[in-house]
């Protein structure tokens, strides 16, 4: 069987870490890296011994078999569609869009389509995920918390609302995937914000929301951005006799008998773009892999949190 030739849209770091990920698989040529920034789509592709091309028309036009969409959320929408009309399964980096609107748009347009696509919630790759369903199997959750705090990101567009989601919708969306895994569907959500200190940027500089989940269980969900690093992604949930906590790097489970820790044994961000790969040779699809529909669920979640935030109100999660 011939190599996939896959195209790649977005040469920054989240881009170039998709390229250089498929780059190194050895089923696979990227035939060409499109970006509206010269420097960094002629960085890459040099790097990689790739086509620097100017724009998505003609990287389509090199006739590839896939294309990984690794854009700002503000603009997904047309280079989907235009993916589409071109017959092309995609794989799209998270979140789906700044807005629900586009989301739904571009779901409907996949669903219509027929074509295979996978989106980048890589965090359910990771085994530390099923260590931790195997934990709460059989006990009745009770309580969840999700946390992402850290800092401002430097691209200037994540720090407008508008151009990326906001903070729930463009990072805590990982932990909010995990959440929906783990403790099930979330009927509404009552949220505050903490609004933006900063000049130039009018992300809250704190959110806080309370869940109520289809289960009758409850929660919260937590971000700010006004740190100045990382200081806690994750998960904690508690159920009858088990406490979990989950995060990219460890697993801490609690139980009468004690406490277990584990460490992840896969590379996530590796084996997700793996996993498409392998089922556009068609081969089964991994557990972990998350289509543009299953990656519409999460996105209604993650907007109804930031939407119960920047009113102050309760906000019935849709779909």
């Amino acid at each position: 069987m011939s190599d996939l030739r896959v195209g790649v849209v977005g040469a920054g770091g989240v881009g170039a870490r998709h390229a250089r990920t498929l780059a190194g698989l050895p089923d696979v040529e990227v035939v060409g890296i499109c970006d509206p920034v010269p420097a960094g789509r002629d960085a890459l592709a040099a790097e990689l011994g790739v086509a620097p091309l100017a724009d998505l028309g003609a990287l389509l036009a090199a006739r590839p078999d896939a294309v990984w969409l690794c854009v700002p959320p503000f603009a997904h929408g047309e280079p989907e569609r235009a993916v589409l009309r071109a017959g092309l399964p995609f794989f799209v980096e998270k979140p789906l869009a700044a807005d629900l609107g586009t989301a739904e748009r571009v779901a409907a347009a996949v669903a219509d389509a027929g074509v295979p696509t996978a989106t980048g919630y890589h965090w359910r790759h990771l085994d530390t995920v099923a260590g931790a369903r195997e934990a709460l199997a059989g006990a009745p959750l009770r309580l969840v918390q999700a946390r992402w705090w850290g800092t401002t990101p430097p691209p200037a567009w994540w720090s407008q609302a508008d151009r990326s989601g906001g903070q729930v919708v463009e990072q805590a969306t990982h932990v909010l995937d995990l959440l929906r895994v783990l403790a099930g569907e979330v009927a509404e959500v009552t949220g505050l914000a903490a609004a933006s200190t900063t000049a130039g940027r009018d992300v809250p500089d704190a959110t806080a929301a309370v869940l109520r989940l289809a289960s009758g269980a409850v929660g919260t969900v937590t971000t700010s951005c006004v740190l100045p690093a990382l200081t806690a992604a994750g998960l904690d949930l508690v159920a009858d006799g088990v406490a979990v906590h989950l995060t990219e790097t460890a697993l801490r489970t609690a139980t009468p008998a004690g406490e277990t820790t584990a460490e992840p044994t896969v590379d996530a961000r590796t084996a997700v773009d793996r996993a498409f790969v392998d089922v556009l040779r068609g081969r089964p699809a991994a557990p972990g892999l998350v289509d543009v529909a299953e990656a519409l669920r999460t996105h209604r979640l993650a907007w109804a949190v930031a939407e119960a935030g920047r009113t102050g109100t309760t906000v019935r999660v849709t779909g």
